[in-house]
């Protein structure tokens, strides 16, 4: 059982995640870009709204602090707060935003709940959903990486350990929307004859009421009641584990998280099943060159064609789970988790080259031989690990980041919208696999394999890998720059919050790439 009574309190610890998160998108986005960052030893210092603050860091690219950022009044140095941090940060940016200071004190409350909620809650005892239920403290460069919209989730929320039965409805067969194969949710419960079962996010009903409630008195949909077993929420909130199927099911809330409405847009529902259509090949080959190369296929979809806001927000997308691919005696654990929750690998070097080795060269050779942009953050890896606990094969899930190369594909056939969802030009998708793979993947887990030491080495061994790959492919230019230590596209989370933008039009700042110093 989760216990935090002998540490700081929650608000404590959701103070100092918040102000942390803030303090390294002003590295990155902010003071960086106009050189307004320097090194002081022990001290990273950088100047925002002329203002001039300082941390002790380490962890290379992640930048992970050390003790409580100061800033400089009067020639003293003062703890820095993360409400004085955003005021700063409006000074900088114009003070155009009158929202951002609520999402950032909403993202610190809720962290502060979700801890508060774990000390009296047991997480699950399959290690995989309790992996995925360990990123209470949400992305580390994000200045609002809990923010939610809408009350009543904390019921629904991984980082407090939730689970709950789903809603069983009947969608009359004259208005059954689905796509694919979907023969797996006829397994949740009876349905009368004329009706097919649809599964539904409880919370997603409660938002959906007033719109539901004609289809409800009409017959077009009835109410079947609860499911039969408690499902398990994964990392993304939305997306659950039903173990009465065996299936991860993905709902679509229309709250924003983040960046983002988690919704499931009609197009994205078609488009789940084309792309896993046309990744079975691609996935066939990248398992054949890189074994342990794994994938959680969305097969189908359903929903109940009521009219565009329904057909939404009843969708809901089948992916298979993970322990259905991985082979016996292989446990998946989430990426991200290993950065925040456990403890370091006894022979770190070891585990982290056979770590490079699963995620890397499929993720890269996707994109070189395939044309497949993959997303591998460390929400979208599971990595496999055996007995030992040694790496042996990574997952890569979630379709509705994973996108095809503009040119490289015949999309003739799909309908215009879903096409457009479903590609990225060729540099649009060069710079989101390298950033995800190598900044927001690769960059945490080595900093937390490195602890407060030097990543140096670890990166070093990186490049052993990404070279070795990069030799069987004839050295192409992309990973010829990329392995010579030309700077990496970082996403730029702040600036596409402040400008309240869509997260598909999310820009990058460049940093530094780790396998500079070693070129």
């Amino acid at each position: 059982m989760t216990s935090l009574a002998l540490g700081p309190s929650p608000a404590a610890v959701a103070e100092e995640a918040s102000l942390a998160a803030l303090l390294r998108c002003c590295v990155r986005e902010v003071a960086g870009p106009r050189g307004q960052v320097w090194h002081a030893e022990p001290y990273v210092l950088l100047r925002v709204a002329d203002t001039l603050l300082r941390v002790r860091t380490h962890g290379g690219l992640a930048l992970r602090f050390e003790g409580r950022p100061e800033w400089l009044e009067l020639g003293c140095w003062q703890p820095l707060s993360a409400d004085r941090l955003v005021g700063l940060v409006e000074i900088e940016l114009g003070g155009a935003n009158e929202e951002f200071a609520a999402q950032v004190g909403a993202s610190r409350d809720a962290m502060t709940a979700l801890l508060a909620a774990r000390r009296d809650a047991r997480p699950p005892a399959d290690p995989w959903l309790a992996s995925e239920q360990e990123l209470v403290l949400g992305h580390p460069f994000h200045p609002s990486p809990k923010a939610r919209d809408g009350g009543g989730w904390l019921r629904y929320a991984p980082e407090a350990h939730a689970s709950f039965p789903l809603r069983l409805l009947g969608v009359r067969h004259d208005v059954l929307a689905e796509a694919g194969d979907t023969g797996t949710l006829d397994e949740l419960g009876p349905v009368p004859d004329g009706y097919s079962a649809l599964p539904a996010h409880p919370w997603q009903l409660d938002l959906l009421a007033a719109e539901l409630a004609a289809p409800l008195a009409d017959g077009r949909l009835i109410d079947l009641g609860r499911g039969s077993r408690m499902a398990v929420p994964t990392s993304s909130v939305r997306t659950v584990y039903e173990p009465a199927i065996d299936r991860c099911l993905k709902f679509s809330l229309d709250v924003r998280i983040t960046n983002c409405v988690r919704k499931n847009s009609w197009y994205e529902l078609a488009g789940a099943v084309e792309l896993t259509r046309r990744l079975r090949p691609v996935f066939e080959e990248l398992s054949a060159g890189f074994p342990g190369t794994r994938w959680l296929p969305e097969p189908g979809y359903r929903s109940a064609d009521l009219g565009t806001r329904l057909l939404e927000g009843l969708g809901v997308i089948i992916r298979a789970s993970p322990w259905s691919v991985c082979r016996p005696g292989v446990t998946p654990l989430l990426s991200g988790a290993l950065a925040v929750s456990a403890a370091p690998p006894a022979d770190p070097v070891r585990w982290w080259r056979a770590y490079v080795e699963r995620v890397a060269p499929p993720v890269l050779d996707a994109y070189l031989s395939h044309g497949v942009v993959l997303e591998p953050h460390l929400q979208n890896v599971l990595i496999g690990v055996d007995a030992a606990g040694q790496p042996v094969e990574a997952i890569f899930r979630d379709l509705e980041g994973t996108k095809l190369v503009v040119g490289r594909h015949d999309l003739s056939g799909v309908p215009g919208r879903v096409a457009e969802a479903l590609t990225y030009d060729a540099g649009g998708g060069w710079d989101r696999v390298v950033y995800c793979l190598m900044v927001n993947h690769l960059a945490e887990i080595a900093a937390w394999i490195a602890g407060a030491g030097p990543t140096r080495e670890l990166w070093a061994v990186a490049g052993e890998v990404l070279a070795g790959y990069a030799a069987t492919r004839g050295r192409p230019r992309p990973l010829s720059d990329l392995l010579a230590g030309a700077p990496l596209p970082a996403k730029a989370n702040l600036s596409v919050r402040w400008a309240r933008s869509a997260d598909r039009c999310a820009g990058y700042v460049p940093v530094a790439n780790p396998l500079a110093v070693l070129s």
